[in-house]
């Protein structure tokens, strides 16, 4: 693959993007204990970012689409590394929603045009590997960058994370100005056009099937860190080594659940991935006391999470052949509305009764994901359940 090199450094834009999204999970008692706020409210800078990224990075791109797409990579890329070197001085909460706005919006804009830069750097055949290598640097941000920042949030400090973060940008933001040369789009996706699919109503039951089943992943891991010490007095070793092996099995339920999406077809997939999302947020409601439960079925639950994506993505790109991308972004959105309105249930539920009845809140919420699945699917055998399709 040529420029292949230049593909990895935007694929590390994407992870350090992804790291400032899902850090705050790690390290959500030290945040809000800095700033004099409760946990559930140190909630809020997710949904915050999340809703930032799923509203405004669609009107964003529609809005500049005719706009030289290097010089706009470059322009959210600045703005996200000046965002970062803000939170150095977001000392209230009004300060702190405003820069997340502000790393949303630019963030999640940059994740959408780095793919897009991303297939013009390669040889067209190479164009979906490209994209893979992309979305690869943001599920590395859950595998190592969570728990690589909650490890040295003690020693460093956890606002001395979002400078690093903020300066490794500069890296790939001097390869973009050297090596990447100017693209304007030749086929316009305009927010129209994206919006016009959701006319669909298998289209508007998949997408809401998104929201429902990563809502109710966000309502725990937004609150992972105190979930977890509200069970044990973890140290931050201890806690970051824990969300290193549930993030490796996230990157390993996502490989596992596209090979089964290949195979079984996406329907089978969907169906068992949230079903075991269900069943262990379950368990885990009923057995939040021991530590020694719990950790297994994180891990599991994180598997079985991330393997209904591939399957889900695969399932909306059949829906809408001839438009795969605009398919893909707008379930994009939706996963960002997810994660928005997990965090913000989540929330509530640690404000109004416990921190361990999130498992409760998830379950409701993937449960509907499920129902809502069998009411898709209620037509009976499609091509998606056939592997030999693709």
């Amino acid at each position: 693959m040529s420029n292949k090199w230049i593909v990895y450094l935007l694929a590390l834009a994407v992870f350090l993007i992804g790291t400032i999204e899902y850090i705050i999970s790690g390290i959500l008692p030290i945040v809000a204990e800095d700033l004099g706020i409760t946990t559930s409210t140190a909630g809020s800078f997710v949904t915050t970012f999340a809703l930032s990224a799923a509203i405004g990075a669609p009107v964003v791109i529609a809005a500049t689409i005719r706009v030289n797409r290097k010089k706009m990579l470059l322009v959210m890329l600045g703005i996200f590394i000046f965002s970062s070197c803000l939170v150095y001085v977001s000392d209230t909460l009004e300060m702190m929603l405003l820069t997340r706005i502000i790393q949303g919006l630019s963030g999640g804009t940059a994740t959408v045009i780095a793919m897009a830069v991303a297939t013009r750097m390669v040889e067209e055949r190479n164009r979906g590997r490209a994209i893979g290598t992309i979305l690869m640097g943001l599920s590395s941000s859950l595998v190592l960058g969570v728990p690589i920042g909650t490890f040295l949030s003690e020693t460093m400090g956890w606002r001395t994370l979002f400078i690093i973060a903020g300066l490794l940008m500069v890296i790939p933001f001097l390869a973009v100005v050297s090596k990447v040369p100017s693209i304007t789009e030749q086929k316009a996706i305009t927010l129209r056009m994206q919006l016009s699919i959701l006319k669909d109503k298998k289209m508007v039951l998949a997408v809401v099937i998104t929201l429902f089943y990563i809502g109710g992943y966000s309502s725990l891991f937004t609150f992972i860190s105190p979930y977890l010490q509200r069970n044990s007095d973890l140290s931050a070793t201890a806690l970051s080594g824990i969300l290193l092996i549930s993030g490796i099995c996230s990157f390993a339920g996502s490989k596992f659940g596209g090979g089964m999406a290949d195979t079984k077809g996406s329907r089978f997939t969907i169906y068992a991935g949230l079903s075991i999302q269900a069943g262990t947020l379950l368990l885990l409601s009923w057995l939040s006391g021991s530590i020694y439960a719990v950790v297994p079925l994180i891990m599991l639950w994180m598997a079985a999470t991330w393997a209904t994506s591939p399957a889900q993505q695969l399932y909306l790109v059949t829906l809408v052949p001839q438009s795969p991308d605009i398919a893909l972004s707008v379930n994009t959105s939706f996963i960002q509305f997810g994660f928005a309105l997990g965090s913000g249930i989540g929330g509530l539920v640690i404000s109004s009764s416990s921190i361990d009845n999130l498992g409760w809140s998830g379950f409701v919420m993937v449960m509907l994901a499920l129902l809502l699945a069998v009411r898709l699917f209620a037509n009976g055998k499609n091509n998606y359940d056939n592997p030999c399709h693709y």
